[in-house]
């Protein structure tokens, strides 16, 4: 059974790229690893906002995991919507899932795991009572990319 294709619309946080002729390779579609790329700026706009970031002093997030599934090629010229979602939080870490959209076509779905740690120690923090908050307030408002 497929799972539903989402759009853009279910994401509460929404950005995009600009899409660079570096980006292409010999077959003329943009690169794998490039969608990696793009979903890393979807995860940073909304974990290290600089006016509001979720960290508690001395710390960090690290990507514990990252499943990326390809419904598409995207091709140069143009841009690149990216679409994310909190899943689910726990108690040092947050599950994300995220969409890349050229123009209507969802062209991939990813589900990451980030966790939010102390700096000095290398080990997990608790997140704070207030990123609870933010990220609870940035669930899901469509159904859950497969």
């Amino acid at each position: 059974m497929t799972a539903p294709v989402p759009t853009l619309a279910e994401f509460p946080l929404k950005t995009h790229e600009k899409l660079r002729y570096a980006d292409t390779d010999r077959q003329g579609h943009v690169n794998n690893a490039v969608f990696a790329t793009m979903l890393e700026t979807g995860r940073v706009e909304l974990l290290l906002a600089s006016d509001q970031p979720l960290c508690e002093p001395g710390c960090g997030f690290v990507i514990a995991s990252l499943q990326v599934d390809f419904r598409g090629e995207i091709l140069w010229p143009g841009r690149v919507e990216i679409g994310t979602r909190v899943a689910a939080t726990g108690r040092s870490s947050v599950t994300l899932e995220q969409a890349l959209f050229q123009g209507e076509r969802c062209v991939a779905t990813a589900r990451s795991v980030i966790v939010h740690v102390n700096e000095a120690s290398r080990r997990s923090h608790p997140l704070g009572p207030d990123a609870l908050r933010r990220l609870a307030a940035l669930g899901p408002t469509g159904p859950a990319p497969r």
